[in-house]
């Protein structure tokens, strides 16, 4: 697959030194850092990463569902292969699907938040 080749791109970055071949990452690795980077952007959309997420420029509703539905998704689909790291990222889904309900003007009935179709009512 010609251009995903590389974790880390040399021409967008010429001073990374940690180049590493795809093939040569563990598959667990790949799929907690695709959890981490979901995690995060949705942590972001929630505006939990301000003092007053309400206030938070960042703030989106729509696209953090979207992400934590996808951040389900992976979590459920790849829950076998994660070993001792699916505990963590399970916790954080969690979290992220609570905050998203509390955040909520009109929270969802049970079992229709996001991603909440992969992994069953949170409260």
């Amino acid at each position: 697959m010609e251009g995903y080749q590389t974790v880390n791109d040399p021409v967008a970055d010429p001073a990374s030194d940690n180049v590493r071949d795809l093939a040569a990452i563990p598959s667990v690795e790949v799929i907690s850092r695709a959890a981490v980077m979901l995690m995060s952007a949705a942590a972001e959309r929630l505006g939990l990463a301000d003092p007053d997420p309400d206030e938070s420029p960042n703030r989106d509703l729509d696209e953090a569902r979207r992400l934590i539905t996808a951040l389900a998704g992976l979590v459920t689909a790849s829950v076998e292969y994660l070993g001792p790291h699916a505990g963590p990222i399970r916790e954080g889904l969690q979290s992220l699907q609570r905050a998203f309900r509390e955040g909520s003007a009109v929270p969802d009935a049970p079992g229709e938040g996001p991603g909440e179709k992969y992994t069953g009512p949170v409260y």
